[in-house]
């Protein structure tokens, strides 16, 4: 029996317009009773990777998440809303200010639903599958307390990873700060790949829905452009969905390693073949001129053969753009390795891993990335 992965048109974030697309979505897999009985209680696990507008497309936009939690109320479910933003500001992870920024705070003010700080809200023990660089490790307590997760990423592009979907967005699992030792630990993305199929295979998924409404193009997963796609991807396969959704925007799933290493550990089904698409598609769409991160851009079928080359010749670093940078020190603080000058905000090569975390949460986009091999 093949995997589905159902595909929904919907031109905006209107609520009435996306509750429709996320009912219909959700009944070419089955139904919401497939998934979730009176009773029940849900966490919803969207991105959430800092204090982001909504309008900037780097988080599940709060319309999406309303939407799904006002749905899982009136089938008698209780519902929570989790997650833990990257980085961190003074020392502390930015979490309860992203909830307002993004505006699940506003959601739970109106509909109800309990916010989960998952930086605050315990640990739960897994033991490592996939990695060895340490037996075990904590994740957030929330997803293993509650009845039903529903994971809610974010179609975008990611600027050390290619692309970010439905297995990167259960990073946010990890609470607080470890998340920099993560990426210490695990400084390639075969590597940082292994460490999220990892997390994926400890924990209980039962549904993913992707909010591709407005996605990310370019430098993402925050310093990128807004996009807009018009659609809703659900699956209850994190791997076929993000197959799905790479091969959307032009890129091979079998060369982005976080999709590749997923399905080699047997997270879900890697081969386009062997998924069936529903909903309002049959076949594959694919979007045209799909901006892709700095020197990312390829031909899929080549990217097997050369993708090695072109990344060495075209690979770029990060660096802090000085007119814009505005001294809040927050790539300083989320650098695993302590190689960014705190006064200066001068990046030390030597030491750099190259993670791109100060790329990624930098508030002002003040962190360029920049062609090194003729430097």
């Amino acid at each position: 029996m093949s995997v589905k992965v159902s595909i929904i048109n919907c031109g905006q974030y209107d609520e009435t317009l996306v509750r429709q697309a996320v009912t219909r979505a959700v009944d070419s897999l089955g139904g919401w009773s497939a998934f979730v009985q009176p009773g029940d209680l849900v966490l919803l696990k969207p991105n959430m990777i800092g204090p982001r507008s909504p309008e900037q497309a780097a988080t599940t936009h709060p319309v999406v998440v309303k939407a799904i939690v006002q749905i899982l109320q009136e089938l008698g479910c209780t519902v929570w809303i989790g997650d833990s933003a990257g980085g961190a500001i003074g020392g502390l992870a930015p979490t309860a200010q992203a909830f307002t920024a993004c505006g699940y705070t506003q959601v739970a003010a109106e509909t109800g639903a309990l916010l989960k700080n998952f930086d605050a809200a315990g640990t739960f023990p897994v033991t490592s599958k996939v990695i060895t660089f340490r037996k075990g490790y904590h994740l957030a307590a929330p997803p293993f307390e509650a009845d039903v997760v529903i994971n809610l990423p974010k179609l975008k592009t990611h600027s050390a990873a290619l692309y970010t979907g439905a297995l990167k967005n259960l990073f946010g699992l990890v609470p607080g700060l470890f998340k920099a030792e993560f990426h210490r630990q695990a400084p390639t993305n075969e590597e940082f790949a292994k460490v999220i199929a990892d997390i994926n295979l400890n924990t209980p998924v039962q549904l993913t829905i992707m909010d591709a409404i407005v996605g990310m193009e370019g430098a993402g997963p925050t310093a990128g452009t807004p996009r807009e796609v018009g659609l809703v991807l659900a699956s209850t396969d994190r791997v076929a969905l993000d197959v799905i959704a790479a091969r959307l925007i032009g890129l091979d799933p079998q060369a982005v390693p976080i999709i590749n290493i997923a399905g080699q550990q047997g997270l879900g089904e890697l081969a386009a073949e062997k998924i069936t698409i529903v909903g309002d598609y049959q076949e594959q769409p694919r979007l045209d001129g799909y901006r892709l991160p700095p020197g990312r851009n390829y031909n899929p079928r080549l990217a097997k053969f050369f993708l090695n080359v072109v990344v060495r010749m075209l690979k770029r670093r990060p660096e802090v753009d000085q007119a814009s940078c505005r001294r809040c020190n927050i790539c300083v603080e989320n650098c695993p390795v302590q190689a960014i000058d705190p006064e200066t905000r001068k990046i030390d090569y030597g030491t750099c891993i190259e993670c791109l975390c100060c790329h990624e949460l930098c508030p002002h986009s003040s962190v360029a990335l920049v062609r090194r091999w003729y430097r």
